[in-house]
């Protein structure tokens, strides 16, 4: 991946701070790559999760910036390693979390799954339906997730929770789902007939 030189960058910085999104776009698709690779190393897993909180922080406050296109740079990257910084006290913190959730989190390969035969059912009033059953704080954690495809942070700002909780809560719908009868009966049907073909 070739580097955006800086030079090339300033036109469409000084068009993001007064406001077009269209340049805010260019900027995130010159430098989102490195900030996510920055991170990885900052902050491991929580690479993606971090960056997304990084620009959600420079979409905000990028009307007062004042700079060149290499001080934003360094700006950007400050705001990555304070957010990575961040992230890695909360996930110290989580150790102290009660074993059965991490057991949980580690369990969750199969939530996916589960909550794809949810919404692959033919009536979608009916999937809803299902989601809707859960209790209320697992309901909205799969709808915002898996139906609205937001990612844990973006989740986390809508519910007023923690990335952890969010994770959680999606976990654990995703799993009463998956042993809901309807659901089984679904993947049961599906896999009778892969058998058949």
């Amino acid at each position: 991946m070739r580097r955006v030189a800086d030079e090339d960058l300033a036109e469409a910085l000084a068009a993001a701070i007064d406001g077009d999104p269209a340049a805010f776009a260019v900027l995130w698709r010159a430098l989102h790559p490195y900030v996510l690779r920055y991170l990885r190393v900052v902050c491991g897993d929580a690479a993606e999760d971090v960056a997304s909180e990084t620009w959600l922080q420079v979409s905000r406050d990028l009307s007062r910036f004042r700079g060149t296109a290499t001080a934003f740079r360094v700006w950007l990257f400050r705001i990555a390693r304070n957010r990575g910084i961040d992230e890695n006290r909360r996930a110290w913190r989580r150790h102290e979390e009660p074993h059965e959730a991490i057991d949980q989190l580690a369990a969750s390969a199969v939530a996916p799954d589960a909550a794809a035969e949810v919404v692959a059912l033919a009536d979608t009033d009916r999937a809803v339906g299902l989601i809707a059953s859960l209790p209320r704080e697992q309901a909205e954690a799969v709808m915002l997730r898996v139906v609205a495809g937001l990612d844990v942070a973006g989740t986390a700002k809508v519910l007023g929770k923690r990335s952890g909780a969010v994770r959680v809560a999606t976990m654990r719908g995703l799993r009463r789902l998956a042993e809901h009868p309807q659901v089984r009966d679904y993947r049961n049907a599906a896999e009778d007939g892969s058998d058949a073909s």
